[in-house]
């Protein structure tokens, strides 16, 4: 017993002194905005939201492009996309509530919880504001969730639909990536939201991303720095603890967009598995797996990625659509 007191001691020492090395505190939007908005980035207030976008591309376009990124993630993860549909169409991209720029929850949406049907009732809200009433939308992790969502809920408002490596079904515990395990806990949890060592970044686009030699410190760079705006990591706190492994739905109900699913072969978070069972309860989908690429193919080829875009979009497009 007296051994276990002393290891115990020296354990809150060690953890007493390594605190100040990795404490790393909010940053206000204002300082952000610089390097990680620059134009095209927009802000708009919506019910008392601030939210980051951008809105690129033809305004003529009947049914523009909207880009959801996963958790942790930002509209940045689509620049490749972006780049290469916007001189064609109009693409719309935007930092979901709890991250990027866009920062937790405020206004009307003040105090919701951080989910699924959330974030897709707060995207419709943003077309609204936008004035698309039409449009197709793709989405990654979190944001492919929130997509086809969107898709089953206004069926007659979403042209295609485009689902890479995105939520639905429950996981097993052993994918939870270590940063979300560790938020999820009672008192290491609320910990996080003032420690973020680079490592545990670094550690999990190790896990996105199916070949580490594509993660540049740039990259780490914007996925450190965006999970420090003001509020973030609180947010995220708020969303590990209420959300569990067996968070999910048994099927994909009410989705009748032409849809098309991309998936990296080497993700270790959503399985391989989770694209079938998308391409079965989809009824016509098409998937399109990509086996040297992780959870983010978007971000790790967005070359080979967008290709496969640009062909569904034209074979999927509605009759008398140019």
């Amino acid at each position: 017993m007296a051994l276990l007191i002393r290891l115990f001691g020296l354990l809150l020492m060690l953890t007493a002194l390594a605190v100040p090395l990795v404490r790393a505190p909010d940053r206000a939007v204002e300082t952000l905005v610089a390097r990680w908005a620059p134009p095209p980035s927009e802000f708009i207030d919506l019910k008392g939201q601030l939210v980051h976008y951008r809105d690129e591309g033809p305004r003529g376009d009947p049914a523009p492009i909207v880009l959801l990124h996963g958790t942790s993630a930002s509209l940045h993860t689509w620049e490749g996309w972006v780049r290469a549909l916007r001189g064609q169409r109009r693409v719309i991209s935007l930092d979901l509530p709890a991250f990027g720029l866009t920062g937790p929850f405020a206004g009307s949406y003040a105090g919701q919880a951080y989910t699924g049907p959330n974030y897709a009732r707060f995207v419709l809200d943003l077309l609204d504001r936008l004035a698309v009433p039409r449009f197709v939308i793709a989405g990654n992790s979190l944001g492919g969730e929130v997509a086809w969502r969107i898709a089953a809920a206004a069926p007659q408002r979403v042209a295609q639909l485009v689902l890479v490596d995105a939520g639905a079904y429950p996981i097993s515990a052993a994918q939870v990536p270590l940063g979300w395990q560790i938020a999820r806990l009672p008192v290491l949890g609320h910990l996080t939201e003032h420690l973020l060592p680079r490592p545990l970044i670094v550690q999990g686009l190790h896990t996105v991303y199916g070949d580490p030699a594509r993660i540049t410190d740039a990259l780490v760079d914007r996925y450190f720095e965006l999970t420090l705006r003001e509020g973030n990591r609180a947010a995220l706190v708020q969303r590990a603890q209420t959300w569990s492994p067996a968070e999910g739905v048994a099927h994909v109900e009410g989705v009748s967009a032409p849809t098309l699913i991309l998936w990296g072969g080497r993700d270790q978070l959503i399985p391989l598995a989770n694209a079938r069972r998308f391409a079965a309860d989809i009824p016509g989908s098409r998937l399109q797996v990509f086996d040297d690429l992780g959870h983010v193919p978007q971000e790790e080829d967005p070359v080979r990625t967008v290709a496969a875009l640009k062909a569904f979009l034209v074979e999927a497009r509605p009759a008398g659509q140019p």
